[in-house]
């Protein structure tokens, strides 16, 4: 009967861990769709601040902004990596290190040194077992951000790209498509591209008077622009760490209900084997009497 015990004292353990697990599944649901609609809601100012910036570089002709205009020689290439800080989210970082690592083999073979800026400590982990060179850290940021909880990896970067110490910016995240598919992207962030679809904007161009240096505007919201680019990023991020979460959670709990059914069935013939012992030992002990 002890085996027995030891199995039910299994199936008490295993069904714990689901109770877990499915708690879990619900809280990452549950972040899913605040985040969803953070996305949504930061849509509209990122549009407005494009079609803004579209006005200052066709009235001013400032196509060669120093974070427009490409480099004639790059050296040295940044990488702002957005990682999650917890685990349990499938292959989300691993899928997005490896399309990172693939990008960063073309850059050294082409003799281009390579420093990262990281947001969350699974990338921290990363740079450190590639030996990558850090920028700068952000760990333990919120699950709905402000721009400011990204600035401590955003703006060492841009100094840098200033400074002309780093010739080629890229950003490297997962893209939310929808609750069940995630991608990583690794995007191009300077120099950028500064591109307004509508037709007015693209066919026109507006004479205005400032009361001030233009390429001081111009200055300012490219920087917000590019803040507000990276929050993006970083909220897809997110979206994509809880719905990776949220199916792995889900497919663990599953897997808890189909080891609960087999330790059951376990116990159920260990139990009998038990009993049917007992049984013959007391019919020997009576047929001894």
């Amino acid at each position: 009967m002890s085996n027995a015990k030891g199995i039910r004292s299994q199936i008490k353990s295993v069904e714990n861990t689901q109770k877990i697990t499915k708690a879990m599944q619900m809280v990452a649901a549950s972040k899913v769709k605040k985040v969803q609609d953070q996305m949504k809601a930061s849509r509209p100012y990122t549009i407005n601040l494009l079609r803004i910036i579209t006005h200052l570089v066709k009235a001013t002709s400032s196509s060669e902004h120093h974070y427009l205009s490409n480099k004639a020689e790059i050296k040295k290439v940044a990488y702002i990596v957005v990682s999650t800080d917890r685990g349990l989210c499938g292959g989300l970082n691993i899928n997005l290190f490896k399309a990172l690592l693939k990008s960063i083999k073309k850059d050294k073979e082409m003799g281009r040194e390579v420093v990262l800026s990281v947001f969350g400590k699974k990338g921290v982990g990363f740079a450190h077992r590639i030996g990558a060179q850090l920028v700068s850290v952000v760990e333990k940021y919120p699950d709905e951000p402000k721009i400011s909880d990204l600035l401590g990896a955003v703006l060492p970067v841009l100094q840098l790209y200033e400074k002309g110490e780093v010739q080629l910016v890229h950003i490297a995240a997962n893209q939310f498509i929808n609750a069940m598919s995630q991608k990583p992207v690794i995007g191009q962030l300077l120099p950028a591209t500064v591109v307004y679809t509508d037709e007015k904007v693209a066919s026109y161009s507006w004479d205005y008077i400032y009361d001030s240096n233009p390429k001081k505007y111009l200055d300012e919201l490219l920087k917000r622009y590019l803040e507000t680019v990276v929050m993006q990023f970083v909220l897809e991020n997110i979206a994509s760490e809880m719905s990776a979460r949220m199916i792995a959670m889900q497919s663990a709990s599953d897997n808890a209900g189909n080891l609960i059914d087999e330790l059951k069935l376990k116990y159920n013939k260990a139990r009998q084997a038990a009993i049917t012992q007992e049984l013959t030992e007391i019919v020997a002990g009576a047929d001894a009497v």
